[in-house]
C-alpha cells in the first residue's frame, strides 16, 4: 500500500518531531531526570511506547497477549534506567519496533485490512484491521514524542543532535 504519509508520520516527518531523533543523543542522565509537575520521564516514556508497540505486533501476528488490568502496568516504575545498557537496549528496541511498524505499512492491501483479534473489551469499538492498529501507534508515539520533546526543552536538551524546531 505504501502509504507514504503514514511512514513520515511514524518517524516523525513533517510537523512532527523527529521521533529517532528525540531519543537517540539521550544521555542515561538526561533519560531519567524529571520535571516538577510532570509524572514522567523520558526513560519512561520510551518504555511505555515499547510496551505498546510490541503488544500491538503481538496481536498482530495472531498473539493474545494479556491487556494490562492498570496502566500502570504499561509504565517502568523507576524512572532511571538501571544502567547505560538497559537504555541503550530501550532505544534499540524502539528503533526496531518503528522499522516492523513501518515494514507493515508496505504489505499487501489484503494483509492491511486484515482484521486484528480483540484482547480486550474496548477494542472491539473501533475498527482493528491492520492498517487501523499502525495508524494508532502512530497517534500515540506522536503524543509521547511530544512529550518527550517537551521535558528535552524544559531540561535544556533542545533541539537534539539531529536538529528540530526551536521556534
Amino acid at each position: 500500500m505504501g502509504e507514504q504519509t503514514l511512514i513520515e508520520l511514524l518517524y516523525g516527518k513533517g510537523a512532527h518531531a523527529n521521533t529517532l531523533g528525540c531519543v537517540e543523543d539521550v544521555s542515561l542522565e538526561l533519560a531519567g531526570r524529571r520535571v516538577e509537575s510532570f509524572p514522567h520521564s523520558i526513560w519512561q516514556l520510551l518504555s511505555h511506547m515499547n510496551f505498546w508497540m510490541s503488544y500491538e505486533l503481538k496481536r498482530i501476528r495472531g498473539e493474545a497477549p494479556a491487556y494490562p488490568e492498570h496502566a500502570a502496568e504499561s509504565w517502568p516504575a523507576e524512572a532511571v534506567p538501571a544502567s547505560e545498557r538497559e537504555w541503550r537496549d530501550e532505544v534499540a528496541l524502539f528503533k526496531n519496533l518503528l522499522a516492523e511498524f513501518a515494514a507493515l505499512d508496505e504489505s499487501s492491501p489484503e494483509v492491511l485490512a486484515r482484521q486484528v483479534a480483540a484482547t480486550y473489551p474496548g477494542h472491539t469499538q473501533y475498527s482493528s484491521s491492520v492498517l487501523a492498529v499502525l495508524w494508532q501507534v502512530v497517534v500515540h508515539n506522536s503524543y509521547h514524542i511530544g512529550q518527550v520533546a517537551m521535558l528535552r526543552r524544559a531540561l535544556g536538551a533542545w533541539p537534539p543532535q539531529g536538529g528540530g524546531d526551536s521556534w
